[in-house]
């Protein structure tokens, strides 16, 4: 993995937890992307709404969909997931995708994956359920998750329509969080366990 020279920059895919048009997820993602440096190359990934359903028996042949999941998530050097809050937890939609993801048993392509993890939402809390509810099952999946995450509050008002922050602290918050994408300079929550 390269994540300081720009002939071979970092691999950085971004994964929006919400299907709505209008994401506040999905500007917080585009923000980070405007905000990377040569050194990284950042891809938000849009294939969510066509992975089919979680079913074990199509495991080893699935639809082209789950293939192209897996293929993007393999290949990239590290993930950002940014999700939001439904009921308390993180979006079916997601959850289903990390299942595919991290099967067959022994090939999931999270294994060992850094993985950062940020969060939008209206609520003053932004998110903070859901995130905690992903960190466990990314953990779980045996991906490396950083220790530093983003919580974005008020996200219907955080960014203006060209998906810049209105608030400079977000603006330097979402720097910070690309510091942490990398995985030369991560603190990953297994050196917690």
């Amino acid at each position: 993995m390269n994540s300081t020279n720009p002939a071979h920059p970092l691999q950085v895919l971004g994964i929006s937890g919400s299907l709505r048009g209008d994401s506040h997820n999905t500007t917080a993602l585009r923000a980070v992307a405007a905000l990377a440096d040569p050194t990284v190359h950042f891809t938000v990934w849009n294939g969510l709404a066509d992975v089919p359903p979680f079913c074990e028996d199509h495991e080893s042949e699935p639809a082209p969909a789950v293939r192209d999941l897996r293929t993007a998530f393999a290949e990239a050097d590290s993930l950002l997931i940014s999700t939001p809050e439904y009921n308390g937890s993180i979006p079916g939609q997601l959850k289903n995708a990390l299942d595919w993801a991290s099967r067959p048993y022994g090939a999931s392509a999270l294994s060992g994956k850094p993985v950062t993890i940020m969060s939008a939402s209206p609520s003053a809390y932004g998110a903070q359920w859901a995130q905690d509810d992903l960190r466990k099952i990314l953990t779980t999946c045996g991906a490396q998750v950083t220790v530093f995450s983003l919580a974005i509050s008020q996200a219907h008002t955080a960014f203006r329509p060209d998906d810049v922050p209105h608030d400079p602290e977000l603006h330097e918050s979402l720097l910070t969080l690309l510091h942490h994408i990398r995985p030369s300079t991560r603190d990953t929550s297994a050196a917690r366990r």
